[in-house]
């Protein structure tokens, strides 16, 4: 592949393969035999898939059971996000903003960094320390069945309910806001959409090139990566040619090309 640097692609390696097998299976749980099985299809030894799976035990990622291995409850929230990431719930958006104030004092450092992944897991950008914002056109809830950026008495109901709890409640004020200044620039000044759209094209065009099935899914595990970090904007606040839907038609693919070879090796 030609830019694996650029990309930033990771090697593959017999952790990825049954972290990824895993994390594409739902239920995320399956007999040691067929994660071995789907080592083998990348050329991986069963001793070092078994080996892979000690580790992962030991390291809490994954739980073992009835002659099988399942993801960790910190594993499963990944899938569940990485699944959002794909199929993105939203709502028409009525021009407000979801505007997060840290209100919380004096936290750890390992509070803050956990605060900053569930914001960015929220798709929130930060304007200034302790102030968060982003458009309100995602459906999404948080413990006590209220929603980031539900208003106070009087505002729409929250989205959905369904989100995994996050470190983010209970450490913010959750706001909904409708700035000023002109919406699309707001949105250009919290997010770097040129570089990550640049990026994804670049994924998009080697997805296409690639054969090899490895090298298929390397690419597509970066899909993976850089679609978790897509900030969901509503269409009129995208440059033109916003690549997200390409990126995650790939990925798609992908997991129907990659299920087949499980399905037909197993």
């Amino acid at each position: 592949m030609k830019n694996e640097d650029s990309l930033e692609l990771r090697p593959l390696t017999a952790r990825s393969v049954v972290l990824s097998t895993l994390l594409g299976s739902h239920p995320p749980r399956l007999k040691a035999r067929h994660l071995v099985r789907a080592g083998e299809l990348f050329g991986i030894s069963e001793g070092t898939v078994r080996v892979a799976l000690s580790r992962m035990v030991a390291a809490g990622d994954l739980l073992q059971e009835d002659g099988g291995y399942r993801l960790s409850g910190r594993l499963r929230e990944r899938q569940a996000r990485q699944d959002a990431s794909r199929s993105p719930l939203t709502r028409e958006w009525d021009g407000s903003w979801e505007v997060a104030i840290v209100t919380a004092e004096r936290r750890p450092a390992a509070e803050r960094a956990a605060f900053r992944d569930a914001m960015a897991a929220l798709r929130m950008a930060e304007v200034r320390e302790g102030v968060w914002m982003r458009p309100g056109n995602l459906v999404r809830s948080v413990p006590g069945g209220g929603a980031p950026g539900q208003a106070a008495a009087g505002s729409e109901p929250a989205g959905e309910a369904g989100a995994p709890p996050s470190p983010a409640a209970g450490q913010c004020m959750f706001l909904r806001a409708v700035p000023e200044d002109a919406p699309a620039a707001l949105a250009a000044s919290l997010w770097d959409l040129p570089a990550w759209a640049d990026r994804a094209r670049a994924l998009c065009g080697e997805f296409d090139a690639a054969v090899p099935v490895t090298d298929r899914f390397v690419l597509a595990a970066a899909i993976l990566r850089h679609l978790l970090t897509d900030p969901l904007l509503p269409p009129g606040l995208l440059p033109g040619g916003w690549p997200g839907d390409g990126l995650r038609h790939r990925y798609d693919l992908f997991e129907a090309e990659f299920g087949a070879l499980l399905r037909d090796h197993l």
